[in-house]
C-alpha cells in the first residue's frame, strides 16, 4: 500500500480557488457571470454559452457529490448553522448591515466557497485528525 500523504495547505487552498472559480463564475452580484451573461442574451442563446454551462454543470456536480458523500446531511446543517450563526454575529457586531443585499449575497457567495471546499477535501481533513480512513480510499489490494 503506497504511503499517505494526505492534505496540505497548498492542496486545500487550490481546492478553494476552484470552489470560488465555480461559484463566482455562475453567479456574483456583478454583472460578469454566467447567470447575468445567459438572462442578459436569452434570445440569442450561443455554443459558447452552452459549453460554458456544461463545464460549469460538471463542477457543481463534482464539488455537491463530494461534499454531500463528505460531510452527510447532518454535516451540511452543522456548517451552514455555523457560518449562518457568523453571520447573525457580523450583523449584530454591526460589521455588516442587514438589509444590504450586495453584501449579504457575497458573504453567503464566499461561505458557499468554504463550505464546498471543506466538503471536498474533508476525507484528507479526518484521515489528518483521526488516522481514519474512507472506504472509498481503501486500495483494491486487501
Amino acid at each position: 500500500m503506497a504511503a499517505y500523504k494526505g492534505i496540505t495547505g497548498l492542496g486545500f487552498l487550490l481546492r478553494l480557488v476552484a470552489a470560488m472559480v465555480l461559484v463566482f463564475s455562475t453567479y456574483n452580484p456583478t454583472e460578469y457571470s454566467y447567470y447575468y451573461w445567459v438572462s442578459n442574451n436569452l434570445s440569442d442563446p450561443t455554443p459558447w454559452m452552452a459549453l460554458a454551462g456544461i463545464l460549469l454543470l460538471i463542477g457543481w456536480t463534482i464539488y455537491l457529490r463530494a461534499t454531500a458523500r463528505s460531510l452527510g446531511a447532518f454535516g451540511l446543517f452543522l456548517a451552514a448553522a455555523f457560518f449562518g450563526a457568523i453571520i447573525w454575529l457580523m450583523i449584530d457586531l454591526n460589521l455588516i448591515e442587514a438589509d444590504s443585499f450586495r453584501a449579504i449575497t457575497w458573504i453567503v457567495l464566499c461561505i458557499l466557497c468554504g463550505i464546498l471546499a471543506i466538503g471536498i477535501s474533508w476525507s484528507h481533513i479526518r484521515r489528518r485528525m483521526t488516522g481514519q480512513v474512507d472506504v472509498d480510499e481503501v486500495d483494491g489490494d486487501v
